[in-house]
């Protein structure tokens, strides 16, 4: 998309919504110029503490640009061989859904949280439906373990550009997407991303964009979830100041609260491990051990280690002075996940930037509404502003080239004799 027209004025579609403090712009207004909102975006990340916290959004916008087939199952039933025992599983995993603004249809996760929790209420008492529904909440993981593995496997073997149209494919748009916000100044807090999504994606991308991820888990042949080395860093040290270590660029903190593919309870030592996965790979063993919420693994320790971890992890990085938080393809439809930033929202420095696709449910333009007068919350929603290829080629900043402009604005100021007129940018400084 571009961000000039020759044909007239361009016009925002319908469902198209942008608010920026005092600027709202809706669907059948002019296309703002992108300086405005690329310099607006580009103060956000600036923020001391900048926050990146992604739902499925993003991987369904990776999965549409590498044209799959398929997408992970998060609708699929839980059934027994117990009609009244299925009945009474889909009337409370309805109830929760409603509850969350979420709609009377629940996802396999609502179902999943409903049945595990039914499991052990009827183990307590030996009723032998609890057989029933282990071996149904097992068969439903294995399913959705299955259909995420497929699409991280569709974005894996996708091509960068689609030779028939020239359409970019998976790596270039989610290299470009967290270069924006991780290529921060240095010295600046470091991005802490988090994540609601099972898969690898942040992971994959940050590879493929050469970024080196901090999280919890520490060690290389099968890493381990540990609570005290979340504040580990990278450095280096310029030649000829060996006592004045720096931090390296490109470094991004990581926080996948709702867990991941590769994570697993290991029993004996009592420790949440990360199993060496490629990406995108079926596999074939049990899902007794899967470590994603609400999670399989029929100990209680395990409801709140690590979930507690993470879930502190993110209300502290949010929860304080001059914090910022971007959403992307969040759908804010997790209670646990929206009180905290209700909290957050609590501390009139904090920002919150959404950025969405569409808004089932109009969970997000309620916040929106509820916030609009303390200018806390903006607002990008819609496929002109959040369809991933729209969103990196038209509005997020590059900080690369803002850096370069910045020197070369300067560069003009000191050279330009005091009569003459420094020429025009082609790019823009970011504030």
């Amino acid at each position: 998309m571009s961000s000039t027209s020759t044909s007239g004025p361009a016009t925002l579609k319908k469902g198209d919504q942008l608010v920026f403090g005092d600027v709202v712009i809706q669907g059948g207004d002019p296309k703002p110029e992108r300086r405005i909102v690329e310099s607006f975006i580009s103060a956000v990340l600036q923020s001391e503490h900048l926050n990146l916290l992604v739902g499925s959004g993003l991987t369904t916008a990776l999965g549409s640009a590498a044209r799959a087939t398929s997408s992970a199952d998060m609708t699929a039933s839980l059934l027994t061989s117990d009609p009244a025992l299925d009945s009474s599983i889909e009337k409370a995993a309805s109830d929760t859904s409603k509850a969350s603004m979420r709609g009377e249809t629940p996802n396999i996760e609502d179902r999943l949280r409903v049945a595990l929790a039914a499991e052990g209420g009827l183990k307590i008492v030996n009723d032998p439906r609890a057989d029933l529904l282990e071996a149904a909440t097992e068969e439903a993981l294995t399913t959705l373990r299955d259909s995420v593995a497929t699409i991280e496997s569709a974005i894996g073997s996708a091509p960068a550009q689609h030779s028939d149209d020239g359409s970019p494919g998976p790596v270039p748009l989610l290299t470009s997407f967290l270069g924006s916000f991780a290529g921060r100044v240095p010295t600046r807090d470091r991005l802490h991303a988090f994540t609601t999504n099972y898969d690898r994606v942040l992971e994959w991308g940050a590879e493929q964009a050469g970024l080196r991820i901090v999280d919890r888990f520490v060690g290389a042949l099968e890493p381990v979830f540990r609570s005290s080395r979340l504040e580990i860093d990278y450095h280096y040290t310029p030649p000829g100041s060996p006592k004045e270590p720096r931090h390296l660029d490109g470094v991004v903190r990581l926080t996948k609260l709702h867990g991941s593919l590769d994570w697993r309870w290991r029993g004996q030592s009592r420790q949440v491990v990360r199993q060496p996965v490629p990406f995108g790979a079926i596999q074939t063993g049990g899902v007794s051990d899967l470590l994603i919420y609400p999670n399989a693994a029929k100990d209680f320790e395990t409801t709140l280690y690590p979930y507690a971890d993470l879930f502190r992890d993110f209300s502290a990085a949010v929860c304080r002075p001059n914090a910022t938080l971007v959403t992307y393809g969040y759908s804010f439809g997790d209670d646990h996940i929206n009180r905290i930033i209700r909290d957050m929202l609590t501390i009139p420095s904090t920002h919150l930037l959404i950025i969405s696709y569409g808004d089932d449910g109009n969970r997000v333009t309620k916040l929106v509404e509820e916030y609009r007068r303390t200018g806390q919350v903006s607002l990008m929603l819609g496929p002109t502003f959040a369809d991933l290829n729209s969103l990196t080629q038209d509005w997020l900043p590059k900080p690369a080239t803002a850096t370069l402009a910045r020197l070369q604005a300067g560069i003009l100021t000191s050279t330009t004799p005091p009569s003459s007129t420094p020429p025009a940018s082609s790019g823009g400084a970011h504030v």
